[in-house]
């Protein structure tokens, strides 16, 4: 019998996973509605600790376009992990829906989730990743640049954020190079670092954590960024934006990037604070096509994680008949 597969952190796919994972991902892009994994319809559960616009909307795009039901559930509307324990919720959610997406605070609420369950798990975000933003951030990379692997990806900003993390890791799961620019005291805790440095060692990436924007920018053929104040940090942001002002990705960044660089940003933005108006409505700006992505990058993984797991056909399998 197959194990569960999760997919809670960056690193819960290989390297080799990951590419399969985004060709799949590129396949349900190219037939959008011809994917059914979740005929029946089955149902996923979809549960929301945090105010969401792209995830909620991807989400649901999606599971009803593989064939599912999605079930919506905000924080207020259940008793997990408050009224009822998380593992208690984790052995009755897995007889009624055939995936867990949860949109979160503690990672290891996630983890206790995934430890009790015999249906996939998905981080939809958690204080310490982001992976399912990345995935779709790698597809939207592809779509761009052709192959991953040698190229090199910058993000300035709040470097010590979930969205750093995520980028660091995923990245170089990719054989990306990855220069991680914010100011001392704002970079991806050692554990992070430590975690990426091993997976580089097998993927041939080069990693940088630098205070000098410059530095991460040389060369960099994809610059990202990502708000200064994150949700909880409303009260710091006088402090922040002073704090972060050397890593606007501005046109004199772009002008340290190589020429052809695209720019990322998972959104919200907040223009002319960590990203200006300028660069992120501009030509280099692939922002639009990243937040799209979203939709086919989270298909694949949901559909790749139901046959790792054993509990579909396998997406090949899942495809409908010519004709239908």
């Amino acid at each position: 019998m197959a194990t569960t597969r999760h997919f809670l952190t960056d690193l819960d796919l290989s390297p080799g996973e990951q590419r399969e994972v985004l060709d799949l991902a590129l396949a349900m892009k190219a037939d959008r509605f011809g994917y059914r994994p979740y005929a029946g319809p089955q149902t996923v559960a979809v549960f929301f600790d945090k105010t969401s616009t792209r995830t909620r909307v991807s989400f649901h795009a999606g599971i009803a376009e593989l064939g599912g039901s999605p079930l919506i559930v905000n924080s207020a509307e259940s008793q997990l992990g408050h009224k009822e324990s998380i593992a208690d919720s984790a052995r009755v959610l897995e007889r009624m829906v055939s995936t867990i997406v949860w949109r979160t605070y503690a990672q290891s609420g996630l983890e206790e989730m995934a430890q009790h369950s015999k249906v996939p798990v998905i981080n939809a975000l958690s204080d310490d990743y982001h992976p399912c933003q990345l995935l779709a951030d790698l597809l939207t990379i592809r779509e761009h640049k052709g192959e991953l692997k040698g190229l090199k990806l910058a993000y300035l900003g709040d470097a010590a954020n979930n969205m750093a993390n995520s980028y660091l890791l995923a990245a170089v799961n990719a054989g990306m190079h990855v220069a991680i620019a914010g100011p001392e005291g704002y970079h991806p805790e050692q554990r992070i670092i430590a975690a990426a440095q091993l997976r580089a060692n097998e993927t041939g990436a080069k990693i940088t954590i630098t205070s000098n924007p410059a530095e991460a920018l040389a060369d960099a053929d994809v610059v990202a960024t990502d708000t200064w104040v994150s949700m909880g940090q409303e009260e710091e942001k006088a402090e922040r934006l002073k704090l972060f002002t050397d890593y606007q990705v501005n046109a004199q960044a772009m002008a340290a990037a190589k020429s052809d660089a695209i720019v990322l940003h998972c959104l919200p933005a907040y223009r002319d604070y960590e990203i200006t108006a300028e660069v992120i409505d501009g030509p280099q700006s692939v922002v639009l096509d990243e937040a799209e992505n979203r939709v086919h990058a989270q298909k694949a993984l949901m559909a790749w994680l139901m046959a790792a797991s054993g509990l579909s056909a396998g997406p090949a399998g899942a495809h409908r008949e010519s004709g239908d």
